[in-house]
């Protein structure tokens, strides 16, 4: 199925509460609040969850190595088989989980996805994380931040609070991922 049509995301009408500007605006603020809250890019490791999470952890990779000089390394982390609800869910197929080479042992480890909900999928990606090494620290960033929580977690960086209600749905597009601009809607 061409990314354009994935099953779990509303057509592109709706309202647009972030556009392509305001989602660089973001994702540079992200990337400065990360460097505060490390003391610089040293240790640092970037674990996008996909699929846009993979891209958003790139574009913060690459704003930090404009900022510090100096590359972050960046890779995904595949929670699938992690999570709670796959009997649930219709079957997806695996994306690949790529951790850089230095690995996660004794990294601060910076989760990023691109809207937190339920925290379900993070529950995961600990689980997950745990599978793979030992961070000195894990911290979430995110796009969207749009409430309803089931677990106790909370984002470390987040681009946009948006207080929705259960029926509605928020969808984020990214142009490498979804053949186009960026944007996220709610509808």
């Amino acid at each position: 199925m061409p990314p354009t049509q994935q099953p779990d995301l509303p057509p592109v009408d709706g309202r647009t509460v972030l556009d392509s500007r305001d989602i660089t605006r973001a994702l540079t603020r992200i990337s400065h609040e990360i460097l505060e809250r490390n003391k610089g890019a040293q240790d640092i490791v970037l674990l996008g969850i996909p699929s846009r999470g993979v891209h958003l952890a790139s574009r913060i990779a690459a704003k930090i190595t404009e900022v510090e000089g100096a590359a972050v390394p960046v890779g995904s982390l595949d929670v699938t088989m992690y999570r709670d609800d796959l009997r649930l869910r219709p079957a997806r197929a695996l994306a690949p989980t790529e951790i850089p080479s230095e690995g996660i042992d004794d990294k601060v480890v910076v989760l990023v996805d691109d809207v937190l909900y339920s925290g379900r999928t993070i529950r995961s990606a600990l689980d997950a994380l745990n599978d793979i090494g030992r961070p000195r620290a894990v911290q979430l960033a995110v796009l969207v931040d749009r409430g309803h929580r089931e677990l106790p977690i909370r984002a470390d960086f987040v681009g946009k609070n948006l207080p929705t209600s259960l029926a509605e749905k928020v969808a984020v597009r990214l142009a490498e991922y979804d053949d186009g601009e960026d944007g996220v809607t709610i509808r």
